[in-house]
């Protein structure tokens, strides 16, 4: 039997994107939630650099940030590919991971923000997602990974339920389904499968931390 751990945070969209690939690949696993208030040994130890979550632990031996993460399962456990075996496929594939990777900053941005900072972050984030409507979804496609969902899919999850709170957080709304119709209808087809919609943290939950941070970040200025 395979020694997992994953330590991870109930909020953290990382740490969902690491728990759906294990899950779509069925790997057993045992969960540690971390208080990141106050971090557990054993997480300064096995992430020691950056002290953050996610951290998958196999046979003892830590694995940190949630690309890399998803990476290694896709080679520990290649049953059931989260990329496609097509190596023009898999490059097209890692550009979209890595596009939306560097726009995180910008997505958190509005939550954390105010005034011109925030409202940069919003234009920022407008942008992208109309080269991800544009360019990345065709317009036959389900998913990224076209009829079936893949590693893109995984990591743009986070469109889903958690910027759909924060933008309740903060009073605005920029997935609109008329701007963003293929990304709207993506968002529906992933998160009504099944092992993505039974490991979504709870709505009510989410908004009330998200409301709580964004009230914390505009008393700060």
């Amino acid at each position: 039997m395979e020694d997992v751990k994953l330590h991870g945070f109930w909020s953290s969209s990382f740490c969902y994107r690491v728990i759906w690939a294990l899950k779509l690949k069925g790997v057993n696993y045992e969960y540690i939630e971390e208080n990141l208030l106050n971090k557990s040994e054993l997480l300064l130890q096995y992430n020691p650099v950056y002290k953050k979550v996610p951290v998958l632990v196999h046979r003892g031996k830590p694995i940190v940030d949630s690309l890399i993460i998803l990476e290694y399962i896709e080679e520990t456990w290649p049953e059931n590919p989260l990329l496609p075996i097509d190596a023009y496929e898999r490059a097209q594939c890692r550009f979209w991971i890595e596009f939306i990777a560097g726009k995180h900053s910008s997505f958190h941005s509005i939550l954390d923000k105010t005034g011109e900072e925030q409202e940069k972050a919003i234009n920022e984030t407008k942008e992208a997602l109309k080269i991800v409507e544009e360019q990345a979804l065709g317009n036959d496609n389900k998913y990224f990974g076209g009829k079936s969902i893949n590693m893109v899919d995984i990591c743009y999850g986070f469109l889903g339920r958690w910027f759909e709170v924060m933008e309740q957080a903060v009073g605005i709304k920029l997935m609109d389904p008329n701007t963003f119709p293929r990304l709207h209808a993506w968002i529906t087809n992933f998160n009504q499968i099944p092992i993505i919609k039974e490991n979504l943290p709870n709505h009510d939950k989410m908004l009330a931390f998200f409301t709580y941070l964004r009230m914390k970040f505009a008393a700060q200025g």
